[in-house]
């Protein structure tokens, strides 16, 4: 099971209910929304797709079917953005 983990220690501040991650070596700014920020913060620790899932259905008391869709599409967006790394 494939698992997603931060790639280094970005500033990050939260407002209200966006985050805002900096990129300072490639001065890139990218913004997310608090279920996309609640993840960015599991992801201090190895994530699968599968246990973001579930934690964002039971933080977030969803029960959408699509979600894991949701997740997986997050995921590889943070990885072409340089964020996220495959966890070892």
């Amino acid at each position: 099971m494939q698992q997603y983990i931060k790639k280094d220690n970005y500033e990050t501040v939260q407002l209200d209910h966006e985050w805002i991650i900096m990129n300072t070596d490639h001065f890139t700014v990218t913004k997310l929304n608090d279920i996309g920020g609640f993840c960015w913060s599991l992801l201090e620790n190895p994530q699968s797709t599968e246990a973001l899932t579930q934690s964002v259905k039971v933080q977030f008391h969803l029960d959408n079917l699509n979600l894991s869709i949701h997740i997986e599409d997050f995921l590889r967006e943070l990885m072409e953005y340089g964020l996220i790394q495959h966890a070892v």
